[in-house]
């Protein structure tokens, strides 16, 4: 499943490069958001949501979906436009019937039912059934046939093809360095010392994927698009080192470590698939050329974002080769698509905004720079002499976020200060700063680790370990039993673990055991886990004195952010909402309170394990200790730690 999931993110990648390519030009030639102080056309006054009273009306919500997301929209509808005309004028015709035969072939291509497939389509890529129907297929089918070239395979591609999914494979490693200086270096080091590859690739080695492994990599195919790295390692003997190979910016070594035969399969009996993938190929690159050539010989007029022209056609959002583009139907499509997470918005804005006015607070100007002044110092952006860089911040949200800065401004940086203004002062005890800085600076605990699935199992397993609790036994029973993936593959080794990492029971028994002792079998959520101590790593030398500023701005900041999150979950459930959009109502459980609860009000709070693994990885810039790959599969990670 997890494969096909892949093969599917891939396939719509390349379906829709041709509409990103119209979308990404539409935005470039001026199709950018209308200023907030645009006035909204009438919209019937008929309530969205209804907030402890307070109404949202549907015109409200319709206007805010517009200014958030109306460029979108219209370079979605100028592009499928600027399609339809082209069709019109060919006399091609894509019925209902084309779109859903197309749809049908899809599944079937990845062996699914329609169904499923739809749904996969809407988890993977968060596109509703009928916006793929629209925005996907249909201007697929339509640019196949408006291309209309040859897309019929030659002898030599159909071959090739051939190679690559049915021909011989190189069984390899690699590690890949970043300068050619840096590779032949390793590589002297290789062939001083062969069996060091696996060491050397996880030490050295720029590619996570293959280093986490010891430099395994998939099976190297011919024609799979890099020729010089296919060609090296094809002409390799099994144990032999390459020579440095460049790829891009990157250089490789690779280690042969077999041939693998073609498969048992005869070209007669896959060519129609091949060719047909062929096609399919060929189809989309084709209908790419031909977009870009319609889309340059096309008279586009923005009239969203022109002020002079809105006034004079308040009506329309753009005219293609003349032909317009109503406002309304821009609005409609911004609410069916947008409306439901825009509308969660505006509750959010409400709810805070009655909040605010019963506690007699305010969200001023000045608390809304110092919260953006914060982010941008917390992520990195600061000037040369240390001060936070505003300017550059703000650039990249809105290049990342493709909106105005006033909706992240509106969106996210308001509700923060509200919050942090509802919840108040958040105290840092001396236990905190001495939690933090025995899991950022104390020792930790070097451990080999096998997960299992079922006690049962776990108490096999463990009875195999102490017959030899040695690390080399434990490494071959990880790599044999272990359910995890990432400790599976680097034979039981996981980042060693800290104190206070938010899962006790593991670090109970870690810190219990001496060099070489084995734990007992222990659980977490619904894993199984047996520990072999290999030993103890030394603490920082870093005095308490040094760091405790540190600590306390970053446990305050963490504690803060639990409060905030706790305290508005508290605020959301206890409100009365009827959500019309969503077709959803809810009433606080209980009498209806007379007024909305305050923070200090709120029943004390109980860390949930991952605040607590949260809580337990204080930033600290370059003193905090490296961490090494962890567990994938743990409901939290051994360290407590994800992403470190």
């Amino acid at each position: 499943m997890t494969r096909m999931v892949s093969r599917v993110s891939e396939w719509l990648a390349a379906v829709c490069g041709c509409l990103l390519v119209f979308a990404m030009a539409t935005l470039a030639a001026g199709f950018c958001l209308p200023s907030p102080a645009a006035e909204p056309a009438a919209v019937a006054e008929k309530p969205a949501a209804v907030v402890n009273g307070t109404d949202i009306t549907e015109s409200q919500l319709a206007e805010a979906c517009l200014l958030r997301y109306g460029s979108v929209v219209v370079g979605t509808l100028v592009n499928k436009l600027i399609i339809e005309q082209a069709c019109q004028q060919q006399g091609l015709v894509v019925t209902d019937a084309d779109v859903d035969q197309e749809i049908d072939a899809m599944a079937r291509r990845f062996s699914v039912p329609r169904e499923q497939w739809l749904a996969l389509i809407q988890r993977e890529r968060g596109v509703t059934d009928q916006q793929y129907r629209s925005d996907i297929v249909w201007p697929m089918i339509a640019l196949r046939r408006l291309a209309r070239g040859s897309i019929e395979p030659t002898e030599q591609q159909i071959e090739e093809q051939f190679q690559n999914q049915y021909g011989p494979t190189v069984k390899a490693r690699i590690i890949v360095a970043k300068s050619q200086a840096e590779a032949e270096a390793i590589r002297s080091d290789l062939l001083a010392d062969p069996e060091a590859f696996a060491t050397l690739a996880r030490e050295k080695s720029v590619d996570v994927g293959s280093a986490s492994v010891g430099g395994w990599v998939q099976p190297i195919h011919r024609f799979s698009g890099a020729p010089a790295f296919e060609e090296a390692a094809f002409a390799l003997a099994e144990g032999e080192l390459s020579e440095v190979v460049q790829v891009a910016d990157q250089f490789i070594i690779i280690k042969c470590e077999g041939h693998l035969p073609a498969a048992d399969v005869r070209l007669a009996d896959v060519r129609p698939r091949l060719a047909e993938a062929l096609r399919e190929k060929q189809a989309r690159l084709i209908s790419t050329k031909v977009f870009e050539q319609l889309q340059q010989a096309a008279s586009i007029e923005n009239v969203l974002n022109d002020p002079t022209q809105r006034s004079v056609s308040p009506e329309v959002a753009a005219r293609v080769n003349g032909q317009p583009i109503p406002l309304a139907r821009v609005r409609e499509v911004c609410l069916e698509r947008y409306g439901k997470d825009v509308l969660d918005g505006l509750i959010t804005q409400v709810l805070l905004d009655q909040s605010l006015a019963q506690q007699g607070l305010e969200v001023s100007q000045a608390d809304l720079d110092a919260e953006v002044a914060r982010a941008a110092e917390t992520l990195g952006f600061v000037t040369a002499a240390g001060q936070p860089d505003v300017p550059a911040w703000l650039e990249r949200v809105s290049r990342e976020q493709k909106q105005p800065i006033d909706f992240y401004i509106t969106d996210i940086v308001r509700p923060t200060v509200a919050l942090k203004q509802l919840v108040g002062t958040v105290s840092v005890t001396r236990e905190d700063l001495d939690k933090a800085f025995a899991a950022t600076f104390g020792p930790r605990v070097r451990c080999r680790v096998i997960v299992l699935d079922s006690q049962r199992r776990a108490q096999e397993v463990w009875q195999l370990a102490r017959q030899q609790p040695t690390a080399e036994k434990i490494g071959d029973l990880a790599e044999q039993y272990s359910v995890d993936p990432t400790s599976k593959a680097l034979r039981g080794e996981v980042p060693p673990i800290q104190r206070f990492g938010g899962q006790p029971a593991i670090e109970r028994e870690a810190f219990g055991l001496k060099p070489g002792e084995l734990s007992g079998v222990i659980q977490v959520a619904d894993r199984f886990m047996v520990l072999y101590c290999e030993g103890y790593t030394q603490p920082v030398e870093v005095s308490f004195a040094e760091v405790r500023d540190e600590l306390f701005r970053d446990i305050h900041e963490k504690k803060q952010r639990i409060e905030m999150a706790r305290f508005f979950t508290h605020l959301r459930q206890t409100a009365a909402i009827d959500n019309f959009l969503a077709g959803t109502s809810q009433s606080p459980t209980g009498p209806k309170p007379s007024r909305l609860p305050a923070a200090s009000e709120l029943p004390p709070s109980t860390l949930t394990r991952q605040e607590a693994a949260d809580l337990a990885a204080p930033r600290v810039g370059s003193r905090q200790q490296p961490s090494a790959v962890a567990p994938a599969t743990y409901e939290a990670p051994v360290a407590g730690q994800r992403g470190r």
